[in-house]
């Protein structure tokens, strides 16, 4: 009896730190920061997509730093980038939630591992994308914060990973930064917003509350 109840107080420790990650997730997602509002200094667009888990930021060719676009592989035709941060491991073995495994999802969300950014290119804007008006100085804000998550080499150019993309219209480049369950794909979107003085949420690793306060 007594070994029974040793079992059953550390199952209830090890089913409590789930719950309180999640508790803990959802309350902060619904903290609002940067409550901005509309301006006629907000001239500038950019947007939010989700795959239904997975956040990214999309830029038009005309908004982007040149420091963004250096050393980025990229096509004339190609007006939108699509921005995303992410395990490296996770993002090369893991094209689709068919290939999924639980070694890797454990990995992702409980180690400290290496990133990489996925960016897609895009000729046309896609009619699911979140629109979002920005000032001047939000727009360099976000610019800067996109650009300081490439990593770069000993040249100063950003490091693409060939071969590797899933489609012909993306790459995936090495990034700085740790990926762990408080630092996620959707976290790296609402700290560039955040820090770029932009509607986000205090924390989140969730998509939907970032996608509802720009709908």
């Amino acid at each position: 009896m007594r070994i029974l109840k040793k079992i059953a107080k550390y199952l209830g420790v090890v089913l409590c730190i789930p719950l309180s990650y999640i508790i803990i997730s959802l309350i902060s997602s619904y903290i609002t920061v940067n409550k901005n509002s509309a301006s006629p200094e907000k001239k500038h667009t950019i947007y939010l997509s989700s795959n239904g888990v997975h956040l990214e930021i999309i830029i038009p060719k005309s908004e982007i730093d040149p420091s963004i676009l250096y050393s980025l592989k990229y096509e004339n035709d190609e007006d939108f980038f699509s921005f995303g941060w992410g395990d490296k491991t996770f993002y090369v073995e893991t094209p689709t939630w068919g290939d999924l495994t639980f070694i890797n999802g454990f990995r992702a969300l409980f180690v400290n591992t290496s990133t990489l950014l996925h960016v897609t290119r895009y000729t046309h804007k896609q009619d699911d994308w979140v629109a979002i008006t920005l000032s001047g100085k939000q727009l360099k804000k976000i610019n800067q914060y996109i650009n300081n998550s490439f990593r770069l080499n000993n040249s100063q150019q950003k490091i693409i990973l060939p071969g590797i993309g899933y489609y012909k219209n993306d790459d995936f480049y090495e990034a700085t930064g740790n990926y762990t369950c408080f630092n996620t794909c959707n976290t790296w979107v609402n700290t560039g917003l955040k820090q770029s003085d932009i509607k986000a949420c205090w924390w989140t690793p969730y998509d939907f509350r970032l996608l509802s306060l720009h709908q």
